[in-house]
């Protein structure tokens, strides 16, 4: 076959196409159990981060998740999850949260103290904010740390959430302070965690169970 002919170009370069979608998904395929792992360890890092137990490392993580996480229950055909948890001999609920941000998806975790009303910790995490700004939800630990011993419900009303984030706080029991430049994103927190399809609102059943 002449070299310079269409005929050869066309089956050069499909021989070449097909050569490095096999490399790929060789490639893909053997990577994926340690990307499966990493993903499963940064989740438990993320779980153990709502319950206030930062800064270990993996050994630690794997460790620390065995040992404080007892069991965990989907709900909602399947959009959420609740991790009871055990710390200092006491039980902690940790609940998935899910919406949107400004640019992309947000989530995170919210960890309640066993009388099923107040917040234990938060950690929120996001797949494209601002740096800087609505960013501030995942790397701005002391922004996650000023939901602690907030309340989910407000003066015994328990068929809503009433845990929020307001630019302006009127009601320090159940608001935080919005991230300051990302109203958005903040706005869209506040959403999630009122949400009765991925966020705090599906456990209503759950938090009012005695």
């Amino acid at each position: 076959m002449k070299t310079n002919s269409n005929s050869y170009t066309i089956i050069y370069s499909a021989v070449i196409v097909i050569i490095v979608a096999f490399l790929l998904a060789f490639v893909f395929k053997a990577l994926k159990p340690m990307q499966d792992a990493n993903e499963a360890l940064d989740k438990k890092k993320q779980i153990l981060y709502s319950l206030n137990i930062r800064n270990l490392n993996n050994a630690e993580t794997e460790e620390t998740y065995a040992k404080v996480v007892k069991s965990e229950k989907s709900v909602n055909e399947g959009r959420g999850t609740i991790y009871t948890c055990n710390i200092d001999g006491k039980t902690k609920y940790v609940f998935t949260v899910k919406g949107m941000g400004l640019w992309g998806g947000i989530g995170g975790y919210i960890s309640v103290n066993d009388d099923k009303n107040t917040v234990y910790g938060a950690y929120f995490t996001h797949e494209g904010e601002t740096a800087g700004l609505g960013a501030e939800i995942k790397d701005n630990q002391s922004w996650q740390e000023k939901f602690q011993g907030k309340k989910l419900f407000k003066d015994g009303v328990t068929n809503e959430i009433a845990l929020s984030v307001k630019k302006k706080v009127e009601d320090p029991v159940t608001q935080v302070d919005a991230v300051t430049g990302a109203t958005l994103t903040s706005n869209g927190v506040a959403e999630m965690l009122m949400d009765k399809d991925k966020g705090l609102g599906q456990y209503l059943d759950f938090l009012n169970q005695k």
